[in-house]
């Protein structure tokens, strides 16, 4: 199956998705990468990108929508204590 790419913005950080349904007829794969500001990071990815392989049909038997599954990852990850420190600090600015 082709790679489906996506654009989404969550928290003001622009991000591309790469969906492919099943690479190498055995697993499907999802590129997450923070495009503007390039590099960004983000909850799951310190590095602003992340590769993540998982069983086919996963995303399709939880709706499909692989935007909203996407932003709902982020948003769960968001809410743990490391990702909120880093959040203040980055709000606040680093003296250090």
């Amino acid at each position: 199956m082709e790679p489906q790419t996506y654009r989404l913005r969550w928290q003001g950080i622009e991000i591309e998705v790469t969906y492919t349904p099943q690479k190498w007829g055995v697993i499907a794969h999802l590129e997450i990468r923070s495009v503007a500001p390039a590099g960004t990071p983000l909850p799951i990815t310190s590095t602003g990108y992340r590769s993540h392989f998982h069983q086919p049909g996963t995303i399709e038997a939880l709706g499909g929508d692989v935007v909203a599954q996407v932003i709902a990852w982020l948003d769960e990850e968001a809410a743990k204590p490391e990702w909120q420190q880093h959040a203040a600090a980055s709000r606040q600015g680093e003296l250090f």
